[in-house]
């Protein structure tokens, strides 16, 4: 008869076989399956298909400033030849030279560089300070309050391009920078954007701020800006770029020609001279955002999935 004492080692075995982990068989769904990609035909048509669609994609986005650039280069009556011509025939840059002069390019960029800068300014210190309330502060109705910022964004800028240009008017700011500063600031996608990242920052910090006797300016400009130097880039570089390529508001506030931006002068004056010279002066006019872009790409991406994962 099996005692007591032996009957419980073997328990603890059954026990154990019952509780050993099961093989886990990983199903993968997709249209081409793992042995047929590692395959030698697979990685063959996977490098080709991939670079296929990366050579497709560059030549979408890199023919145009090639086509402008070499616009430039051509004569007029190059540009006017069908079918056209991928390469000038007699390259030049005196197109650059007379763009520069007809267009007075210098003063139209002074211009936008200025509204820029000050939509910066004016744009950080609202959506700033807005995002940190929404954060930080917790107003009553702050939920309320985000999602109607975030439902302007479902709204096409045309259908408030009328209602924005009589309010401008009322207030008396044709030709004046404050009628392209004011609308620059409310822009509810920049406050999401801070908003996302303040609501990465610890609160831990925010209460060691406050326990030493920072009040919420203070813990604002001593806490939350210094860490938030990814996203504030990443705002700033957007902002800055959209005052610079804006077209209609700009056209429709600044009417005097001294004080137009350099999309609206190259616009205006773009039925005067040849189509060489259009391009010669579009071809200025984005070199300044383009070495932007190069300068700043990488905070771009750093800054946009700064906020996104917490822990």
């Amino acid at each position: 008869m099996t005692s007591a004492t032996d009957a419980r080692p073997a328990a603890r075995r059954r026990a154990g076989k019952a509780r050993a982990p099961r093989p886990i068989h990983v199903q993968f769904r997709t249209i081409v399956s793992p042995h047929q990609l590692n395959s030698r035909w697979g990685r063959r048509i996977y490098w080709l298909v991939l670079a296929a669609v990366i050579v497709l994609f560059t030549l979408a986005f890199v023919f145009p400033l090639y086509w402008m650039v070499t616009g430039a280069m051509k004569t007029p009556e190059e540009i006017a030849e069908m079918p056209p011509s991928l390469f000038p025939a007699r390259p030049t840059t005196d197109a650059f030279a007379e763009a520069w002069d007809l267009f007075d390019i210098g003063t139209l960029l002074a211009n936008t560089v200025y509204y820029a800068l000050g939509a910066w300014l004016f744009s950080m210190a609202v959506d700033v300070t807005a995002a940190y309330a929404l954060s930080k502060l917790r107003p009553v109705f702050g939920n309320v309050i985000l999602g109607a910022m975030l439902a302007t964004l479902m709204i096409p800028p045309m259908v408030i391009l009328i209602p924005l240009y009589v309010t401008i008017v009322d207030l008396g700011l044709l030709n004046n920078p404050w009628g392209l500063w004011f609308p620059a600031a409310a822009n509810g996608f920049n406050i999401f954007l801070l908003k996302r990242f303040f609501d990465s920052i610890p609160r831990e910090l925010i209460e060691a701020a406050q326990i030493d006797g920072a009040g919420p300016v203070r813990v604002l400009w001593s806490v939350v800006l210094p860490v938030s130097r990814p996203i504030l880039g990443v705002v700033s570089i957007f902002t800055i770029v959209t005052a610079f390529k804006d077209f209609v508001l700009p056209l429709l506030v600044m009417t005097d020609s001294d004080k137009m931006t350099i999309s609206v002068g190259l616009s205006q004056t773009a039925g005067a001279v040849t189509q060489n010279q259009v391009m010669g002066g579009l071809v200025i006019a984005g070199i300044p955002m383009i070495i932007v872009f190069f300068i700043f790409q990488r905070h771009i991406m750093a800054g946009l999935t700064a906020g996104s994962i917490k822990g």
